[in-house]
């Protein structure tokens, strides 16, 4: 079984917050009770519009049983996780580091980049545990 190294549900509160870069492309502002993450999103292929809900996970590998990613595609019609998910991006992880805008608790942010579509995600220290720099991983979004 696929062990995942981020979990959760968020809700999309804004798009393109910097204004307009890409044609193609939509950077969100998603939220929940305790986390923040902007992401781009191609969504000519997966749109997304405000209020939207979804579930988004962060995994090594896509195989189900969780044996390593071999780098390579194959398209044998063997099941994978990616068929539990209507959006997927293979990428890496490229900075951690500690968010010092905020002084109640240690959050931290996690940058990843996924074939130039970029994800910042804003968490807890004990979210982040399972993370490290370099990190290849596949990023799993369905709406709820």
């Amino acid at each position: 079984m696929v062990e995942y190294l981020f979990d959760d549900n968020f809700s999309v509160s804004r798009l393109d917050p910097d204004g307009k870069k890409f044609d193609r492309v939509t950077r969100i502002e998603a939220h929940n009770e305790q986390m923040y993450m902007q992401l781009d999103v191609a969504t000519e292929v997966y749109p997304m519009r405000v209020g939207d809900k979804f579930n988004m996970v962060l995994a090594p590998t896509l195989n189900l049983d969780g044996t390593p990613d071999t780098g390579y595609y194959t398209q044998a019609g063997r099941k994978t996780l990616a068929d539990k998910f209507d959006y997927v991006m293979h990428g890496k992880l490229y900075k951690i580091s500690e968010d010092s805008s905020t002084s109640s608790s240690t959050k931290v942010e996690i940058y990843a980049s996924f074939g130039g579509l970029l994800m910042l995600l804003r968490c807890d220290s004990s979210s982040a545990a399972s993370f490290e720099l370099d990190q290849r991983l596949f990023l799993l979004i369905r709406k709820v």
